[in-house]
Protein backbone atom coordinates (compact mmCIF):
# COMPACT_ATOMS: atom_id res chain seq x y z
CA UNK A 1 0.00 0.00 0.00
CA UNK A 2 1.17 3.53 -0.74
CA UNK A 3 0.01 6.26 1.63
CA UNK A 4 0.33 9.96 0.78
CA UNK A 5 0.32 12.14 3.89
CA UNK A 6 -0.39 15.86 3.53
CA UNK A 7 0.68 18.21 6.32
CA UNK A 8 1.54 21.85 6.87
CA UNK A 9 3.91 20.84 9.70
CA UNK A 10 6.87 18.49 9.38
CA UNK A 11 10.57 18.45 10.27
CA UNK A 12 12.34 20.68 11.14
CA UNK A 13 9.13 22.12 12.65
CA UNK A 14 8.81 20.52 16.08
CA UNK A 15 5.34 19.88 17.43
CA UNK A 16 2.96 17.01 18.15
CA UNK A 17 1.77 16.79 14.54
CA UNK A 18 5.31 16.29 13.26
CA UNK A 19 6.05 13.65 15.89
CA UNK A 20 2.83 11.78 15.10
CA UNK A 21 3.49 11.74 11.35
CA UNK A 22 7.09 10.70 11.86
CA UNK A 23 6.18 7.85 14.21
CA UNK A 24 3.40 6.43 12.05
CA UNK A 25 5.29 6.82 8.77
CA UNK A 26 8.25 4.78 10.02
CA UNK A 27 5.98 2.14 11.55
CA UNK A 28 4.07 1.86 8.27
CA UNK A 29 7.33 1.40 6.39
CA UNK A 30 8.44 -1.30 8.82
CA UNK A 31 5.17 -3.06 7.98
CA UNK A 32 6.15 -3.01 4.29
CA UNK A 33 4.23 0.02 3.01
CA UNK A 34 5.37 3.13 1.13
CA UNK A 35 4.84 6.59 2.62
CA UNK A 36 4.97 9.87 0.74
CA UNK A 37 4.84 13.06 2.83
CA UNK A 38 3.79 16.36 1.25
CA UNK A 39 4.75 19.25 3.52
CA UNK A 40 5.78 22.89 3.64
CA UNK A 41 9.42 23.80 3.13
CA UNK A 42 11.30 25.49 5.98
CA UNK A 43 14.35 27.78 5.88
CA UNK A 44 17.71 26.36 6.91
CA UNK A 45 17.76 28.69 9.91
CA UNK A 46 15.03 26.57 11.53
CA UNK A 47 17.15 23.42 11.57
CA UNK A 48 18.53 22.61 15.02
CA UNK A 49 21.85 21.06 15.91
CA UNK A 50 22.02 17.80 17.81
CA UNK A 51 24.03 17.34 20.98
CA UNK A 52 23.51 13.60 20.85
CA UNK A 53 26.13 11.33 22.39
CA UNK A 54 25.35 8.47 20.04
CA UNK A 55 24.70 8.03 16.33
CA UNK A 56 21.14 7.20 15.35
CA UNK A 57 20.90 3.99 13.37
CA UNK A 58 20.19 4.38 9.67
CA UNK A 59 16.55 3.70 8.93
CA UNK A 60 14.44 3.68 5.80
CA UNK A 61 12.95 7.12 5.30
CA UNK A 62 9.68 8.26 3.73
CA UNK A 63 9.57 10.16 0.46
CA UNK A 64 9.30 13.85 1.34
CA UNK A 65 7.95 16.40 -1.15
CA UNK A 66 8.50 19.93 0.11
CA UNK A 67 6.22 22.68 -1.15
CA UNK A 68 7.76 26.16 -1.49
CA UNK A 69 6.29 28.26 1.31
CA UNK A 70 5.99 31.73 2.78
CA UNK A 71 6.28 32.95 6.39
CA UNK A 72 3.14 32.75 8.52
CA UNK A 73 2.13 36.11 9.93
CA UNK A 74 0.62 34.53 13.05
CA UNK A 75 3.62 32.39 14.02
CA UNK A 76 7.26 32.72 13.04
CA UNK A 77 7.67 28.95 13.54
CA UNK A 78 5.11 28.06 10.88
CA UNK A 79 4.95 28.32 7.11
CA UNK A 80 2.18 28.74 4.54
CA UNK A 81 2.51 26.67 1.37
CA UNK A 82 2.23 28.58 -1.91
CA UNK A 83 -1.24 27.85 -3.26
CA UNK A 84 -0.24 28.12 -6.92
CA UNK A 85 1.92 24.99 -6.51
CA UNK A 86 -1.16 22.75 -6.54
CA UNK A 87 -0.64 21.45 -10.09
CA UNK A 88 3.06 20.85 -9.45
CA UNK A 89 2.28 18.90 -6.28
CA UNK A 90 -0.32 16.82 -8.09
CA UNK A 91 2.26 15.75 -10.67
CA UNK A 92 4.81 14.90 -7.98
CA UNK A 93 2.38 12.76 -6.00
CA UNK A 94 0.91 11.05 -9.06
CA UNK A 95 4.22 9.37 -9.83
CA UNK A 96 3.82 7.33 -6.62
CA UNK A 97 0.17 6.36 -7.30
CA UNK A 98 -1.07 6.48 -3.68
CA UNK A 99 -3.84 4.16 -2.60
CA UNK A 100 -5.09 6.46 0.14
CA UNK A 101 -4.66 10.07 1.23
CA UNK A 102 -4.04 10.86 4.91
CA UNK A 103 -4.38 14.54 5.79
CA UNK A 104 -2.90 16.01 8.98
CA UNK A 105 -3.79 19.68 8.50
CA UNK A 106 -6.72 22.01 7.90
CA UNK A 107 -4.99 24.64 5.79
CA UNK A 108 -3.31 25.04 2.38
CA UNK A 109 -1.65 21.64 2.09
CA UNK A 110 -4.84 19.99 3.29
CA UNK A 111 -6.54 21.54 0.28
CA UNK A 112 -3.85 20.04 -1.98
CA UNK A 113 -4.67 16.63 -0.54
CA UNK A 114 -8.42 16.96 -0.88
CA UNK A 115 -8.19 18.20 -4.46
CA UNK A 116 -5.83 15.39 -5.44
CA UNK A 117 -8.12 12.79 -3.85
CA UNK A 118 -11.17 14.22 -5.62
CA UNK A 119 -9.53 14.19 -9.06
CA UNK A 120 -8.25 10.63 -8.65
CA UNK A 121 -11.18 9.18 -6.68
CA UNK A 122 -8.98 8.18 -3.75
CA UNK A 123 -10.39 7.87 -0.20
CA UNK A 124 -9.30 10.38 2.44
CA UNK A 125 -8.51 9.84 6.11
CA UNK A 126 -8.09 13.04 8.15
CA UNK A 127 -6.45 13.16 11.58
CA UNK A 128 -7.70 16.11 13.61
CA UNK A 129 -4.72 17.04 15.76
CA UNK A 130 -5.32 20.57 17.03
CA UNK A 131 -8.21 22.25 18.83
CA UNK A 132 -7.85 25.53 16.97
CA UNK A 133 -10.84 27.04 18.75
CA UNK A 134 -8.89 26.92 22.01
CA UNK A 135 -5.64 28.30 20.55
CA UNK A 136 -6.65 30.97 18.06
CA UNK A 137 -7.32 33.67 20.66
CA UNK A 138 -3.63 33.57 21.66
CA UNK A 139 -2.56 34.39 18.10
CA UNK A 140 -5.12 37.14 17.39
CA UNK A 141 -5.71 38.79 20.78
CA UNK A 142 -7.10 42.01 19.26
CA UNK A 143 -10.25 40.23 18.07
CA UNK A 144 -13.15 38.98 20.23
CA UNK A 145 -12.64 35.34 21.19
CA UNK A 146 -16.23 34.28 20.32
CA UNK A 147 -15.78 35.66 16.80
CA UNK A 148 -12.46 33.88 16.38
CA UNK A 149 -13.93 30.59 17.59
CA UNK A 150 -16.83 30.95 15.15
CA UNK A 151 -14.46 31.52 12.23
CA UNK A 152 -12.21 28.64 13.30
CA UNK A 153 -15.15 26.28 13.52
CA UNK A 154 -16.34 27.23 10.03
CA UNK A 155 -12.88 26.65 8.54
CA UNK A 156 -12.49 23.32 10.34
CA UNK A 157 -15.95 22.13 9.34
CA UNK A 158 -15.25 22.93 5.68
CA UNK A 159 -12.03 20.90 5.77
CA UNK A 160 -13.23 17.95 7.82
CA UNK A 161 -16.58 17.29 6.18
CA UNK A 162 -14.85 16.13 2.97
CA UNK A 163 -12.99 13.27 4.68
CA UNK A 164 -14.24 9.70 4.46
CA UNK A 165 -13.01 9.03 8.01
CA UNK A 166 -11.79 11.37 10.75
CA UNK A 167 -9.24 10.07 13.24
CA UNK A 168 -9.31 11.65 16.69
CA UNK A 169 -6.44 11.13 19.16
CA UNK A 170 -8.55 11.27 22.34
CA UNK A 171 -12.10 10.85 23.56
CA UNK A 172 -12.08 14.51 24.57
CA UNK A 173 -11.32 15.63 21.00
CA UNK A 174 -14.03 13.27 19.76
CA UNK A 175 -16.55 15.01 22.03
CA UNK A 176 -15.54 18.40 20.61
CA UNK A 177 -15.99 17.20 17.03
CA UNK A 178 -19.43 15.81 17.79
CA UNK A 179 -20.50 19.40 18.46
CA UNK A 180 -19.60 20.21 14.85
CA UNK A 181 -22.42 17.86 13.79
CA UNK A 182 -20.34 16.25 11.09
CA UNK A 183 -21.62 13.12 9.36
CA UNK A 184 -18.18 11.55 8.99
CA UNK A 185 -17.20 8.35 10.75
CA UNK A 186 -14.96 9.09 13.77
CA UNK A 187 -12.21 6.65 14.76
CA UNK A 188 -10.26 6.92 18.01
CA UNK A 189 -6.53 6.40 17.49
CA UNK A 190 -3.85 8.08 19.61
CA UNK A 191 -0.27 8.63 18.53
CA UNK A 192 2.09 5.88 19.60
CA UNK A 193 5.69 6.08 20.72
CA UNK A 194 8.85 4.56 19.28
CA UNK A 195 10.32 2.43 22.11
CA UNK A 196 13.78 2.33 20.52
CA UNK A 197 14.23 6.03 21.27
CA UNK A 198 14.12 5.26 24.98
CA UNK A 199 16.40 2.24 25.18
CA UNK A 200 19.50 3.80 26.73
CA UNK A 201 22.09 2.23 28.97
CA UNK A 202 23.48 3.90 32.08
CA UNK A 203 26.66 4.99 30.31
CA UNK A 204 24.75 6.83 27.56
CA UNK A 205 22.57 8.55 30.14
CA UNK A 206 25.57 9.57 32.28
CA UNK A 207 27.47 10.91 29.25
CA UNK A 208 24.46 12.90 28.11
CA UNK A 209 23.94 14.33 31.58
CA UNK A 210 27.57 15.46 31.57
CA UNK A 211 27.04 17.26 28.27
CA UNK A 212 23.90 18.98 29.52
CA UNK A 213 25.58 20.04 32.78
CA UNK A 214 28.50 21.57 30.88
CA UNK A 215 26.12 23.45 28.63
CA UNK A 216 23.81 24.48 31.49
CA UNK A 217 25.76 24.72 34.80
CA UNK A 218 22.59 25.21 36.95
CA UNK A 219 21.75 21.55 36.21
CA UNK A 220 24.92 20.26 37.86
CA UNK A 221 24.13 17.80 40.68
CA UNK A 222 20.50 18.96 40.71
CA UNK A 223 17.20 17.10 40.70
CA UNK A 224 15.53 17.99 37.44
CA UNK A 225 11.87 18.86 36.99
CA UNK A 226 11.32 18.68 33.23
CA UNK A 227 8.80 20.39 30.98
CA UNK A 228 8.93 19.60 27.25
CA UNK A 229 6.72 21.18 24.61
CA UNK A 230 6.00 24.36 22.72
CA UNK A 231 6.47 27.46 24.83
CA UNK A 232 3.08 29.07 24.35
CA UNK A 233 0.48 30.55 26.68
CA UNK A 234 -1.86 27.59 26.28
CA UNK A 235 0.79 25.29 27.76
CA UNK A 236 0.30 27.11 31.09
CA UNK A 237 4.04 27.09 31.89
CA UNK A 238 3.64 30.16 34.12
CA UNK A 239 1.96 27.73 36.52
CA UNK A 240 5.30 25.96 37.00
CA UNK A 241 7.10 29.20 37.81
CA UNK A 242 4.52 29.91 40.50
CA UNK A 243 4.98 26.55 42.23
CA UNK A 244 8.77 26.39 41.84
CA UNK A 245 9.60 28.65 44.83
CA UNK A 246 7.63 26.35 47.14
CA UNK A 247 9.46 23.30 45.79
CA UNK A 248 12.95 24.81 46.12
CA UNK A 249 12.18 26.07 49.62
CA UNK A 250 12.08 22.42 50.70
CA UNK A 251 14.45 21.13 48.03
CA UNK A 252 17.09 23.71 47.07
CA UNK A 253 18.64 21.09 44.80
CA UNK A 254 15.60 21.19 42.47
CA UNK A 255 15.76 22.91 39.09
CA UNK A 256 13.15 23.38 36.37
CA UNK A 257 14.36 22.46 32.87
CA UNK A 258 12.20 23.80 30.04
CA UNK A 259 12.81 22.15 26.68
CA UNK A 260 11.15 23.84 23.74
CA UNK A 261 10.64 27.19 22.11
CA UNK A 262 7.78 29.42 21.10
CA UNK A 263 6.24 32.89 21.22
CA UNK A 264 5.89 32.94 25.01
CA UNK A 265 9.58 32.27 25.69
CA UNK A 266 10.75 35.85 26.28
CA UNK A 267 7.86 36.53 28.68
CA UNK A 268 8.69 33.41 30.67
CA UNK A 269 12.35 34.37 30.88
CA UNK A 270 11.43 37.82 32.18
CA UNK A 271 9.07 36.30 34.73
CA UNK A 272 11.83 33.94 35.81
CA UNK A 273 14.11 36.90 36.49
CA UNK A 274 11.35 38.81 38.29
CA UNK A 275 10.82 35.86 40.63
CA UNK A 276 14.58 35.52 41.18
CA UNK A 277 14.57 31.97 39.80
CA UNK A 278 17.46 32.22 37.34
CA UNK A 279 19.57 29.73 39.32
CA UNK A 280 16.71 27.23 39.38
CA UNK A 281 15.33 27.52 35.85
CA UNK A 282 17.02 26.48 32.58
CA UNK A 283 15.68 27.21 29.10
CA UNK A 284 17.27 24.69 26.72
CA UNK A 285 15.33 25.47 23.54
CA UNK A 286 14.48 22.75 21.07
CA UNK A 287 16.29 19.42 21.16
CA UNK A 288 16.31 16.73 18.51
CA UNK A 289 14.14 13.72 19.22
CA UNK A 290 16.97 11.42 20.25
CA UNK A 291 18.32 14.08 22.61
CA UNK A 292 14.89 14.73 24.09
CA UNK A 293 14.58 11.01 24.85
CA UNK A 294 17.82 11.20 26.83
CA UNK A 295 16.61 14.37 28.56
CA UNK A 296 13.62 12.45 29.91
CA UNK A 297 16.06 9.85 31.22
CA UNK A 298 18.20 12.35 33.17
CA UNK A 299 15.15 14.03 34.73
CA UNK A 300 13.55 13.15 38.05
CA UNK A 301 9.96 14.30 37.47
CA UNK A 302 8.11 15.35 34.33
CA UNK A 303 5.83 18.29 35.12
CA UNK A 304 3.05 19.06 32.65
CA UNK A 305 0.51 21.82 33.40
CA UNK A 306 -1.08 22.15 29.93
CA UNK A 307 -4.85 22.62 29.87
CA UNK A 308 -5.46 22.25 26.13
CA UNK A 309 -3.35 19.23 25.15
CA UNK A 310 -5.06 17.14 22.48
CA UNK A 311 -2.90 14.07 23.14
CA UNK A 312 -0.45 14.53 25.99
CA UNK A 313 2.09 12.45 24.10
CA UNK A 314 5.02 13.87 26.05
CA UNK A 315 3.66 12.35 29.25
CA UNK A 316 3.79 8.89 27.68
CA UNK A 317 7.28 9.53 26.34
CA UNK A 318 8.40 10.47 29.83
CA UNK A 319 6.90 7.28 31.25
CA UNK A 320 8.61 5.20 28.59
CA UNK A 321 11.91 6.64 29.80
CA UNK A 322 10.97 5.68 33.37
CA UNK A 323 10.38 9.25 34.59
CA UNK A 324 7.20 9.74 36.68
CA UNK A 325 4.73 12.46 35.69
CA UNK A 326 2.77 15.10 37.56
CA UNK A 327 0.20 16.59 35.18
CA UNK A 328 -3.04 18.53 35.26
CA UNK A 329 -5.91 16.25 34.27
CA UNK A 330 -7.26 18.08 31.24
CA UNK A 331 -8.08 17.12 27.65
CA UNK A 332 -5.70 14.50 26.21
CA UNK A 333 -3.83 14.05 29.48
CA UNK A 334 -6.96 12.50 30.99
CA UNK A 335 -6.93 9.69 28.45
CA UNK A 336 -3.21 8.95 28.34
CA UNK A 337 -2.77 8.86 32.11
CA UNK A 338 -6.19 7.41 32.95
CA UNK A 339 -5.77 8.37 36.57
CA UNK A 340 -2.53 8.19 38.55
CA UNK A 341 -0.80 5.73 36.24
CA UNK A 342 2.92 6.46 36.10
CA UNK A 343 2.65 9.47 38.36
CA UNK A 344 -0.14 11.77 39.51
CA UNK A 345 -2.95 13.41 37.57
CA UNK A 346 -4.18 16.41 39.56
CA UNK A 347 -6.65 19.28 39.44
CA UNK A 348 -5.67 22.74 38.19
CA UNK A 349 -4.54 23.59 41.70
CA UNK A 350 -1.09 24.87 42.62
CA UNK A 351 -1.07 23.35 46.10
CA UNK A 352 -2.10 19.87 44.96
CA UNK A 353 0.38 19.91 42.07
CA UNK A 354 3.20 21.01 44.37
CA UNK A 355 2.41 18.35 46.98
CA UNK A 356 2.54 15.58 44.40
CA UNK A 357 5.91 16.81 43.10
CA UNK A 358 7.21 16.89 46.68
CA UNK A 359 5.87 13.38 47.29
CA UNK A 360 7.97 12.06 44.44
CA UNK A 361 11.06 13.95 45.54
CA UNK A 362 10.81 12.87 49.17
CA UNK A 363 9.43 9.32 49.18
CA UNK A 364 11.98 6.96 47.59
CA UNK A 365 9.71 3.91 47.80
CA UNK A 366 6.84 5.78 46.17
CA UNK A 367 9.22 7.02 43.51
CA UNK A 368 10.48 3.52 42.67
CA UNK A 369 6.90 2.27 42.46
CA UNK A 370 5.91 5.08 40.09
CA UNK A 371 8.96 4.46 37.89
CA UNK A 372 7.93 0.82 37.40
CA UNK A 373 4.32 1.82 36.94
CA UNK A 374 5.30 4.41 34.31
CA UNK A 375 7.27 1.94 32.21
CA UNK A 376 4.44 -0.61 32.36
CA UNK A 377 1.73 1.93 31.46
CA UNK A 378 3.74 3.20 28.47
CA UNK A 379 3.62 -0.26 26.87
CA UNK A 380 -0.02 0.34 25.91
CA UNK A 381 1.09 3.14 23.58
CA UNK A 382 3.73 1.44 21.45
CA UNK A 383 3.57 2.64 17.85
CA UNK A 384 3.69 -0.75 16.11
CA UNK A 385 0.60 -1.94 17.97
CA UNK A 386 -1.35 1.20 17.13
CA UNK A 387 -0.22 1.07 13.48
CA UNK A 388 -2.10 -2.20 13.10
CA UNK A 389 -5.26 -0.27 13.98
CA UNK A 390 -4.34 2.50 11.52
CA UNK A 391 -3.94 -0.04 8.71
CA UNK A 392 -7.35 -1.48 9.57
CA UNK A 393 -8.83 2.01 9.21
CA UNK A 394 -7.11 2.43 5.83
CA UNK A 395 -8.30 -0.94 4.53
CA UNK A 396 -11.87 -0.42 5.68
CA UNK A 397 -11.98 3.04 4.10
CA UNK A 398 -10.56 1.80 0.79
CA UNK A 399 -13.05 -1.08 0.58
CA UNK A 400 -15.92 1.29 1.25
CA UNK A 401 -14.67 3.59 -1.51
CA UNK A 402 -14.55 0.69 -3.99
CA UNK A 403 -18.12 -0.39 -3.27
Amino acid sequence: MTIAMFTDAYWPRINGVTVSIDAYSHALMRAGHTVVIVCSSYPETMHIKSISVYEEAETRKPVVIQVPSLPCALSNEDRIAQIHKMVWISRQVESYRPDIIHIHSEFVIAEFGYQYAKRHNIPVVHTFHTLWEEYIGNYLPVFPVPLLKFIARRILTFALKRADVIIVPTVQVEEVLKKYKLKNELCLLPTGIEPDYFNHNELQIAEFRGIMERMYPPLRDKRILLFAGRVTKEKNIDFLLRILPVVIEKHPEAVLLIVGNGPHLSELQKECERLNLKDHCVFAGYLERKDLALTYAISDVFVFPSLTETQGLVTIESMCAGTPVVAIGSMGTVMVMDGDNGGFMVQHDEHEFTMRVLDLLEDSELYKRKVSEARLHAQHWLIDNLTIKLLQIYEKTMKRNEA
